[in-house]
């Protein structure tokens, strides 16, 4: 009774875009990532199905049992990693590596050593983080007139009208109008898209010294550095307080439980946990759990039907997904802003995260996310050591 009460279109809608944006920002470098690991189409789709379940399952149960949007995703740096550092190592040690890294992330998790680590991050620090990873889709909605100047120009000015008039309803609205202007212009390229079932497959898990070392160690620290840090900023930015503790053990026992099955790594969302976060999911923080819940039964759907609803995502124009989520995130990014500026004392070290965040640097090949939070900790021990 309590989610029917709390359910509402605007969150389901939050719940589309954050799949859609997950799906079409990164599925590529997932499936390039199986592809150097020697996986084949039926290998390919049995990963998109354990995926989609994990992410599906944990989005759904975490959040209604905390009642706080919590939203999971593959590790897209764990991926790209795979591309570059999984060279001569088999299919069956690669899951060996999958498994043993779940199991790290679960033990980091249910012993509370990664929580009582991410506690001592100031509030500021982590907003200024999180500002500084969604700034390029801000941009990046207005960069997408560059190429598609009517659908992408049409859409920010509805958006506009809609936050005037139907605030809840602002993002719904403009992502209609986008895809009837895509539909229009021929953008949407539907053809691909038949009906078919995903087919999980078993990888029998084994280990080699070569994989712990050059796959499931990088994995492990990569996936909690790059992912599962930016997702508690996410969520303590966002004003939500989950117990992490629990959160990251759950998510990691079910990637380990779906490793075998191509699930390479699971965690924390910050991007699209944010559209799940934000105004536009609800007025109401208390029912904006309901986005993520939605954006679970999308994830199940994508991997049941792995390539049915792959091939959907995909046929949006690029542009359009562009422009959608950069509106979606508008809110998350300025409350990360106004919260990483609010205290003076604060202010500096919040700017330093958010402008090396923002950079996109990246060192042995973990993400600018971390080394923001770094450059952002080191500022602020060094401008106010020994002030009170």
């Amino acid at each position: 009774m309590s989610f029917a009460k709390d359910f509402s279109l605007s969150a389901v809608a939050a719940g589309f875009v954050t799949v859609l944006v997950g799906f079409t920002s990164s599925a590529v470098i997932v499936f390039q990532g199986a592809t150097a690991l020697g996986a084949g189409p039926a290998e390919i789709g049995s990963w998109m199905w354990a995926l989609g379940l994990g992410m599906g399952l944990t989005c759904i149960l975490l959040s209604l049992q905390h009642r706080v949007p919590v939203v999971t995703a593959w590790s897209t740096p764990g991926a790209a990693m795979l591309i570059s550092g999984a060279a001569g190592i088999s299919l069956g040690d690669a899951t060996g590596a999958f498994v043993l890294s779940a199991a790290l992330i679960a033990l980091c998790g249910f012993s509370g050593l990664f929580e009582r680590m991410i506690s001592r991050i100031p509030v500021s620090i982590a907003s200024g983080m999180l500002a500084g990873v969604l700034l390029r889709f801000g941009l990046d909605a207005f960069i997408a007139m560059k190429t598609q100047f009517v659908m992408a120009f049409a859409m920010f000015i509805v958006y506009l009208i809609g936050r005037r008039l139907l605030p809840r309803y602002a993002v719904i609205v403009t992502l209609a109008l986008g895809i009837a202007i895509a539909g229009a212009q021929g953008l949407l390229h539907l053809d691909g898209v038949h009906f078919a079932l995903a087919q999980p497959k078993w990888i029998t898990p084994t280990l080699s010294f070569p994989a712990i070392v050059g796959v499931a160690l990088p994995l492990f620290v990569v996936t909690m550095a790059s992912q599962n840090v930016p997702g508690v900023a996410a969520i303590r930015a966002s004003g939500f307080s989950a117990p992490i503790s629990p959160v990251i053990g759950w998510i990691g026992i079910a990637n380990f439980v779906l490793a075998p099955f191509g699930g390479f790594a699971l965690n924390l969302a910050a991007i699209t946990a944010a559209i799940c976060m934000g105004r536009e999911a609800h007025e109401d923080p208390a029912r904006r759990y309901v986005a993520a819940v939605a954006a679970g039964v999308f994830y199940l759907l994508i991997g049941l039907f792995g390539a049915t609803v792959g091939a959907v995502f995909a046929a949006f124009p690029k542009e359009l997904v562009l422009v959608i989520a950069g509106l979606a995130l508008f809110g998350t990014i300025g409350n990360g802003l106004a919260s990483a500026l609010a205290h003076e004392r604060e202010r500096e070290p919040a700017l330093v995260t958010f402008l090396v965040t923002a950079s996109g640097v990246s060192l042995f090949g973990i993400g600018s996310a971390f080394w923001g939070l770094v450059a952002g900790v080191i500022a602020l021990l060094t401008l106010n050591a020994g002030k009170r």
